[in-house]
């Protein structure tokens, strides 16, 4: 079994990361590393909370669990945290707090 250093698990989480959101597949291909191998770093990723799309799709077409997260990360930031999060994750704060809200009506009681 092949042993990858810090430095290339960093390089691919940067890739898989907003605002590059670079396929599992693109990857692979451009570095080497087996596709199950990549699927394998995300899932440990996404178990520790970070978030990490899992397409290129932009952010609108994310997953709902993908756009919980980004509602959680961001939920105690003020508006200048918030706009340089967004930065860093190839965002906009209105699609912030747009999916922050469609979380509290998804919750609300009928």
């Amino acid at each position: 079994m092949r042993r990858y250093s810090e430095a290339v698990k960093a390089d691919v989480r940067r890739r898989m990361h907003p605002p590059h959101r670079q396929s599992v597949v693109r990857i692979s291909e451009e570095l080497g590393i087996h596709v199950m191998t990549l699927y394998k770093w995300r899932k440990a990723w996404r178990l520790q909370g970070e978030v990490v799309p899992s397409s290129e799709k932009e952010p609108e077409g994310w997953s709902a669990a993908d756009k919980f997260t980004v509602v959680l990360e961001s939920a105690g930031l003020n508006a200048t945290e918030l706009s340089a999060y967004c930065r860093e994750r190839g965002l906009f704060p209105e699609q912030v707090s747009r999916w922050r809200q469609a979380a509290q009506d998804a919750n609300a009681k009928p």
